[in-house]
């Protein structure tokens, strides 16, 4: 299998038709039940263990919840018509504060469903006009659109997602 590339060295092409807006926020909204179906009976070791000195299970739907705010802000950013969206925290330092493995499982993953049900709440009051608009993502140096910041918001869930599937596979290879 090719290894997978870190985020910061992914490249992505935003050139998702608005039109398809209605399907990414369902994707957006799926992410919640597909993480607690993915961790649904896996015990405390599991979700909390971290190989590589990396990011245990658990602390990984934590960076979910605390990158939430940072979608959520980049839409305050297009409302409030900003030509550059913020920046986000690359040294992720309010995860690794946060001590997720300290906390309840279920804690977490409510958490994170409640955040993400948030933000889907966000999307779904926007109009036409505000779908369309537009700011240049900082680190990226490219203008993003809101269906791009979904996009690009989905797909950091799908790497985290991999991430955690890998984390169980190394655990069931023990």
């Amino acid at each position: 299998m090719p290894q997978k590339p870190l985020w910061i060295d992914r490249t992505f092409r935003f050139d998702m038709p608005s039109s398809l807006f209605p399907n990414i926020v369902e994707r957006l909204r799926g992410t919640p039940a597909r993480i607690e179906d993915r961790l649904e009976g896996r015990s405390l070791d599991q979700l909390r263990v971290r190989i590589d000195d990396s990011w245990s299970i658990q602390e990984t739907v934590g960076h979910l919840i605390e990158v939430e705010a940072l979608w959520l802000g980049r839409l305050d950013d297009y409302a409030e018509g900003l030509k550059e969206l913020r920046p986000a925290d690359m040294s992720n330092r309010s995860t690794d504060e946060a001590d997720y493995n300290a906390r309840a499982p279920a804690t977490v993953l409510a958490g994170f469903r409640e955040v993400r049900e948030t933000f889907v709440r966000r999307l779904e009051g926007l109009d036409d006009e505000e779908i369309e608009r537009s700011a240049l993502h900082p680190r990226l140096e490219q203008p993003m659109r809101i269906v791009d910041i979904m996009v690009f918001a989905a797909e950091h869930d799908d790497h985290h997602m991999a991430r955690i599937t890998e984390i169980l596979g190394r655990l069931a290879d023990r």
